[in-house]
């Protein structure tokens, strides 16, 4: 979910610094998950065939041993790369699909001329053209899954946010249907696909609502408010290649290395005891649902 244990100093260059911080990692979300997927079709992958699989460890492979896996990726050619909610999905040619959840500490990194092996390197897919797309997982908590064209983990998520017929009306209808809290219900990938942590907390500040609040009980010019505050934040995100958090190996990077600079325009997620953009109160940070939660004790009230 990522967490600060003390403040982000964002002064200086549009980078910004981590100051006196220890932190964890957050789980790359819809606008991460879509960087990627756009940087790889920008690269050209589809059309491309797998010539080579190498897996160094298990445990990123999901529903089969790692010789099974390879022998059925090999020779596929990928017509098409795909976001699902936070899953990016290899779709092959001839039928069938190879997917991939990021998780905590997942990158894809595409090289011409493979480095040196890091330790964290766990998959390799080398392509016709000469270049090979790296898996690298500091924690292994990603997984790659081959899966068929209809897929029922994919089929069982919700709606997308940002595609498909999802209204403001009908969101506004299906918070109305549940009694459960703003956030954990936002962060249910089967009500709605593709939120985390980050912008369920963005989100939320921008629509002024608290994230304890019972869904049920917001009024529906509140519920079409938070709508469009989810698709903005959501487009803000992707316009800024996603957010990187901190320094470390386990931090979102896009495929060529490159980070996200959403941070620098993150307003409540992170920055406890800051002042609020809005209204100057110091933000705090409560537990929601066991995740660690940012808001405004002036501006979102139950």
């Amino acid at each position: 979910m990522g967490t600060f244990l003390t403040s982000l100093d964002t002064s200086g260059s549009g980078v910004g610094k981590i100051s006196r911080s220890v932190y964890i990692p957050a789980m790359p979300e819809l606008p991460e998950v879509e960087t990627v997927v756009r940087d790889l079709r920008a690269a050209g992958l589809a059309g491309r065939r797998i010539r080579r699989v190498a897996v160094r460890h298990p445990d990123v492979i999901a529903g089969a041993t790692p010789r099974a896996f390879a022998r059925r990726v090999t020779g596929r050619i990928i017509a098409a790369i795909e976001r699902r909610a936070k899953f990016i999905v290899f779709r092959f040619q001839a039928g069938g699909l190879l997917t991939l959840h990021l998780r905590m500490t997942g990158h894809l990194h595409l090289v011409r001329r493979l480095p040196p092996r890091d330790r964290h390197d766990h998959l390799r897919l080398t392509l016709d053209d000469g270049r090979t797309l790296i898996y690298r997982d500091p924690r292994r908590f990603g997984r790659w899954r081959l899966a068929t064209d209809d897929d029922a983990q994919l089929r069982r998520l919700g709606p997308e946010p940002l595609e498909g017929p999802l209204t403001a009306a009908a969101f506004a209808q299906r918070l109305a249907r549940h009694r459960r809290q703003l956030k954990p219900l936002l962060l249910d990938q089967t009500f709605l696909a593709g939120l985390g942590n980050i912008y369920v907390d963005e989100a939320l500040w921008a629509a002024r609502l608290h994230p304890q609040r019972l869904a049920h009980t917001v009024r529906p010019a509140a519920a079409r408010a938070l709508w469009m505050a989810i698709r903005r934040v959501l487009r803000g995100a992707i316009r800024h290649r996603g957010t990187t958090l901190g320094l470390g190996e386990g931090n979102f990077t896009a495929p060529h290395h490159e980070r996200g600079q959403y941070r620098t325009r993150l307003q409540a997620y992170g920055r406890t005891g800051a002042p609020c953009p809005r209204c100057g109160v110091p933000l705090c940070k409560i537990v929601v649902a066991q995740r660690g939660t940012h808001l405004c004790p002036r501006c979102q009230v139950m």
